[in-house]
């Protein structure tokens, strides 16, 4: 049974893109674009969270706090997938309990091998 991931990005082309590599490497996505709405589609079996820093409603770091949160999913691993670099935000990732950093523009190919190393 495939691993679901939870894409979570206010840009449509960009939800497209990652959803589109990801089911071509036998994952299934649900998408979100934004923090509230990704909030309202965790639902069943999500395995991962891949999630834009910059979003309108609810920012990344506020969606990884309130998915830590939810006795259900505290332990998924959660990605930043971002064009944001600064070290101090990678620090502010971490401390909202972040499990990596992906940063924008990425390859196919680096991001299923980051999917996979860390989904096992």
């Amino acid at each position: 049974m495939p691993k679901t991931i939870l894409t979570v990005d206010d840009s449509a082309s960009m939800r497209q893109m990652v959803g589109f590599t990801l089911r071509d490497a036998g994952y299934d996505v649900v998408s979100a674009e934004d923090g509230e709405d990704a909030l309202a589609r965790l639902r069943g079996p999500i395995h991962m969270v891949i999630t834009d820093l910059n979003m309108p409603k609810m920012d990344g770091l506020e969606l990884i706090r309130r998915i830590r949160a939810h006795p259900a999913y505290k332990y998924i691993p959660l990605l930043m997938l971002t064009t944001e670099t600064q070290e101090t935000k990678k620090l502010a990732g971490k401390a909202a309990g972040a499990t990596g950093w992906i940063v924008k523009p990425f390859s196919a190919v680096q991001l299923v091998a980051v999917v996979k190393k860390v989904l096992g």
